[in-house]
């Protein structure tokens, strides 16, 4: 279903009001088969597969896999996988790593430029196929506003060019994500223990040092987001 307008105000002052219990409850009722939900198996993705797994079991839930993931990533989603069964679909870019790095060089240390570039290649053509094969036009992801200074003010819901995005713990707190992964046991990223708060790809991921910010620790600190969660990361990419 379209939503425009003061349908999105409306949405983002009641989803405002819930707990993410009902936020999912909404979510469901709302969009139904119209939406998806994206992991990145990063350092509080359990939080939101175990809420998927109990609330919206049957929902997609996408994995964008560049094939530049941390070895304890891989083994991490497979365990998350096997503990919530949630309705998992991988997908990878259309060039391999080795395709890409043979035509194109390591873009990761090309600049700005070269970031998004990759992320293009690697994440937001990849989700956007996700999206048309499952006939998504609502995208649920985990994005908090305490992540980083650029998504501090998101809204509830936003429109992402054609996708609707939705974040349904966008307002919880670190605090809140460790109580809830206490309360229901839940593993954290392997990567977690050796000081890493934000864990991406390899080459663009970095633990939290002194001195550093959080999204300090992504691409160097040239960047924070991948694209998927910029304004050009929504649906309609083409390359």
């Amino acid at each position: 279903m379209p939503v425009i307008g003061t349908e999105i105000d409306e949405l983002n002052e009641a989803l405002a009001g819930l707990d993410v219990r009902e936020r999912l409850a909404l979510i469901g009722e709302h969009w139904g088969r119209l939406a998806v939900a994206s992991t990145s198996a990063g350092a509080q993705s359990a939080v939101m597969l175990h809420l998927l797994s109990e609330h919206l079991p049957d929902l997609p839930v996408i994995f964008v896999d560049t094939g530049y993931h941390f070895p304890e990533t891989y083994r991490y989603l497979s365990e998350l996988q096997e503990r919530f069964p949630v309705n998992l679909q991988v997908y990878t870019p259309k060039t391999t790593a080795a395709q890409q790095e043979a035509l194109h060089g390591k873009l990761w240390e090309q600049g700005e430029e070269g970031l998004e570039k990759y992320g293009l290649i690697n994440k937001v053509e990849p989700m956007n196929r996700a999206l048309a094969d499952n006939g998504a036009s609502v995208w649920l992801s985990g994005v908090r506003r305490e992540h980083s200074q650029s998504r501090a003010n998101r809204p509830f819901v936003e429109r992402q060019k054609d996708t609707l995005k939705v974040y349904p713990i966008l307002d919880w707190t670190g605090d809140d994500v460790a109580n809830y992964m206490e309360i229901y046991s839940l593993p954290q990223h392997p990567l977690v223990a050796s000081g890493y708060v934000s864990i991406g790809d390899w080459h663009s991921s970095s633990p939290l040092g002194e001195g550093m910010r959080p999204e300090d620790t992504r691409f160097n600190g040239i960047k924070r987001e991948c694209g998927l969660h910029e304004a050009s990361g929504g649906a309609d990419f083409q390359i």
